[in-house]
């Protein structure tokens, strides 16, 4: 299984690697070519996608207890994962597409994943409860900041990409464990689930504070605009 990801994404990088250099050196000299690049054709915008395909042969690998082919079908999407952004720096091919399209894989694969494992019993619904009432809430609170505010910048904060980073690990344990009795196993698993239930609430709780300071400084500004209005 390792031969074969190491080669698949070998083929995917050298199939793409010699259009983007070369279109990497006319964009240094002219700084028109690189505009022109196909999103969709870039390397990191590929994994990104390979990543999303790989979301239901996992959770079907999982339904049928299958779990030592979902595990090696997760380790693939965590590797597509970490090597997209390098990627994305090392070949200059950092898209808008792909801003958005990496987040969405992210939460696609792990989404998945939580609600497969609560469906059987695996895990605990509170764990699932909270996971998806922070991120339904965190996409109501950007879709009302989007319609009633010029706010467009909504950037990961650090306790999100940790938040992130441990559901990552604690899905991994959690199908480790299927597969695998040892102690060692047992003992990373609640610490991974009890890590990423904490870094869910506090990431919670910090993203409404950062949003709720954000529109206080908007209607501020907005305030201050009314009692100051421009001289005609």
């Amino acid at each position: 299984m390792g031969m074969v990801v190491k080669s698949g994404l070998t083929c995917l990088v050298m199939s793409t690697s010699p259009d983007a250099t070369s279109l990497n050196m006319r964009s240094i000299r002219s700084g028109v070519s690189a505009r022109r690049v196909n999103p969709l054709r870039t390397a990191p915008n590929l994994l990104t996608m390979l990543r999303i395909c790989l979301v239901p042969f996992l959770v079907i690998a999982v339904l049928e207890h299958r779990f030592l082919s979902a595990f090696a079908i997760f380790l693939m999407a965590a590797c597509s994962d970490a090597m997209d952004g390098l990627l994305a720096r090392w070949l200059r091919q950092r898209t808008m597409l792909g801003q958005y399209l990496d987040p969405v894989a992210d939460k696609l694969l792990l989404s998945s994943l939580f609600l497969v494992f609560t469906y059987m019993g695996i895990l605990e619904p509170r764990i699932a409860v909270l996971v998806f009432g922070r991120d339904l809430g965190m996409l109501l609170t950007a879709v009302i900041l989007y319609a009633t505010t010029n706010l467009r910048d909504f950037h990961p904060s650090l306790l999100g990409k940790a938040n992130s980073f441990s559901q990552f690990l604690a899905v991994g344990v959690v199908l480790l464990s299927l597969i695998s009795q040892q102690p060692w196993v047992a003992a990373a698993r609640v610490a991974m689930l009890d890590a990423t239930v904490c870094l869910t609430v506090a990431s919670g709780f910090h993203y409404a504070w950062v949003a709720s300071k954000r529109i206080g400084i908007v209607t501020d500004s907005d305030s201050a605009s009314m009692r100051n209005p421009r001289q005609s």
